[in-house]
């Protein structure tokens, strides 16, 4: 069990929430204010997606990431910025007896140099990176596209940037690339890794499964899990009594309790509370820097 755990928030995601919650934050402004709300509520790191401000939809383009920078590093806020690089990956095919060509829209291909456009030019301490392609939860015909050669790529390209990525694992499977390439010396030491559980059709988040992920992860890593939707906020605990960290945010779930809308800054501060009957100290992002051994470039 962890005697000390950081927080992670996911703000906002890309996921179709604007129409349920009008607290998810979509113009580069409201992740920015949002960012600065979970810090002060506790969290030490924020995991930033972006929108399209006229659509709500989920973007990747980097005049949004930009802004939403430039405005949380001028506040002053200490915190660590993670930067998502999952956009680019998500291809939908055509029906069931004719999968080509892909359907657009909703396919959205790219490189990965293009993927890491926004984090090349804006040097975050961290940027996620998805380890493995998987039918996600979204269902049809979508997939999350990530292929080993994608994931070597980007893991190479992150390296020279000097930024620390965060490995988003889905399934057991993407442990299996994990170890692959932390033992190629694509990832330096201590891997950071995030588990995610509970999200059709990857890993599910019964207890079991989380021990067998966290038994497979590279010698030292130090990782966070989280759960979706209600089992969010029970998965604090549970990150905590495996030996991890916890992450809560909009990205994942939308509500404090049964339907009550949260905030971002709500969340960490459950989250907060739930450590700390624990008796789990909640670290700050200076901590965080020094057992990561983060490069703040902003």
């Amino acid at each position: 069990m962890s005697t000390a755990a950081f927080i992670t928030c996911a703000l906002t995601g890309a996921g179709d929430s604007t129409g349920t919650s009008d607290k998810v934050p979509v113009t580069p402004q409201q992740i920015a204010e949002s960012a600065m709300e979970a810090a002060k509520a506790g969290a030490a790191i924020v995991h930033i997606h972006v929108r399209n401000p006229e659509t709500g939809k989920g973007a990747r383009d980097v005049a949004y990431y930009r802004e939403v920078v430039e405005r949380l590093r001028a506040s002053g806020t200490d915190v660590v910025i993670n930067l998502t690089t999952g956009m680019g990956g998500d291809l939908v095919l055509g029906s069931a007896e004719q999968p080509l060509p892909p359907v657009t829209p909703g396919t959205d291909m790219a490189g990965a140099t293009e993927r890491l456009a926004h984090v090349a030019e804006l040097r975050p301490e961290i940027c996620s990176l998805d380890a493995g392609t998987m039918n996600f939860a979204a269902g049809g015909e979508y997939i999350m596209t990530n292929t080993p050669g994608m994931v070597r790529a980007m893991a190479k390209g992150i390296q020279e940037l000097g930024v620390r990525p965060e490995v988003e694992v889905f399934d057991t499977g993407d442990l299996v690339l994990l170890n692959e390439i932390v033992a190629e010396g694509l990832i330096d030491s201590p891997a950071m890794v995030q588990l995610c559980m509970g999200i059709p059709y990857g890993a599910p988040n019964d207890p079991l499964t989380l021990q067998a992920m966290v038994e497979r992860l590279p010698e030292g890593s130090v990782f966070s899990a989280f759960s979706i939707g209600r089992f969010q906020l029970p998965y604090a605990a549970m990150a905590v009594l495996f030996g991890g960290n916890v992450r809560v945010g909009l990205e994942d779930n939308l509500y404090l309790s049964k339907g009550v809308l949260a905030t971002n800054g709500q969340l960490v501060e459950r989250a907060v509370t739930i450590l700390e009957a624990m008796n789990v100290r909640v670290m700050t992002p200076a901590e965080v820097r020094d057992t990561l051994g983060l490069v703040k470039h902003g």
